[in-house]
């Protein structure tokens, strides 16, 4: 599933800010970028990531910026400037030059403007909480867009199961019939041979139970309602499900193959094809989400 989430957090003289960026993947992968002095706390920070995140690949930033009392300031040196002034007016008496010395020519005077230093680095140990602290509200951020995408998802596998039930009980419905066009198909090819064969003829029943037998599909049917009623409930539970969906995914394919193969009727089977392809979305869809 896919997501975005931010987070800004004001740290003594600095902000801390967060971003994750979240893609499809049926695994969980978490790519973290930290500044250099707190590269240990990357173990920690994926850790927390994939205690929020079962599927998909992360990628967490984490960037540290000074605010402007603790970042590189300019400094005047007053000693610097009073020196240089002197050796300004020194030199223009020498020269015989008319005329004032302004703050701006101080101000270029060599060491009269400089610059502080940085910021010093913070310890990884003495920073990790206020990582904590933004980067669960950016995994909460994130969580928020992923969970909107996840209702829009469970909204077209609804639809899509209700298809697939509809389907169900449209096979189930025909099914009972099959046997009896076979019975008339085998009666008619014998009758165009030109073989006499009695209505109680026992070969014939006994072919007619046999496949029969063999295109019942009545424990396949009850499967793949019983995987619909599952996959329909899954949806509503609050906790990762995404992989217990892609099995029923599976499931649900593998009772449409075998309805497919024994079903013996070609109306019977152009319905179940149209199941496949709603099948076949629903798997594709399930192993990207969470």
């Amino acid at each position: 599933m896919t997501g975005y989430g931010r987070a800004v957090r004001a740290w003594e003289d600095r902000q801390i800010v967060i971003e994750l960026s979240a893609v499809n993947r049926r695994g969980a992968e978490v790519s973290v970028a930290l500044p250099r002095e707190w590269s240990a706390l990357e173990p920690r920070v994926r850790e927390l990531v994939l205690s929020r995140i079962a599927r998909g690949r992360v990628q967490a930033s984490i960037q540290c910026q000074t605010g402007p009392v603790a970042g590189s300031t300019s400094l005047i040196d007053a000693g610097a400037a009073r020196r240089f002034h002197d050796e300004l007016l020194a030199l223009q008496g020498e020269l015989g030059l008319a005329g004032s010395v302004s703050l701006e020519t101080i101000l270029s005077g060599p060491g009269v403007v400089r610059e502080s230093a940085s910021a010093e680095p913070i310890a990884p140990e003495r920073a990790w909480p206020a990582v904590e602290a933004a980067l669960s509200e950016g995994l909460g951020a994130l969580a928020t867009m992923r969970e909107e995408e996840g209702r829009r998802l469970a909204g077209d596998f609804r639809a899509r199961l209700g298809q697939l039930r509809a389907a169900s009980d449209t096979i189930a419905e025909q099914h009972p019939a099959v046997a009896d066009r076979h019975r008339e198909a085998l009666r008619d090819r014998i009758q165009r041979a030109g073989i006499e064969v009695p209505p109680d003829d026992e070969r014939l029943a006994k072919e007619i139970a046999l496949f029969a037998d063999r295109s019942d599909i009545s424990e396949e049917i009850t499967r793949l309602r019983g995987h619909i009623e599952q996959f329909e409930s899954l949806l509503a539970r609050p906790e990762p499900v995404g992989r217990t969906l892609d099995f029923l995914a599976q499931e649900l394919a593998r009772e449409c193959n075998t309805l497919g193969v024994k079903c013996n009727d070609l109306a019977i089977s152009r319905i179940v094809v149209a199941c496949k392809a709603e099948v076949e979305k629903l798997r594709e869809q399930v192993q990207n989400i969470e």
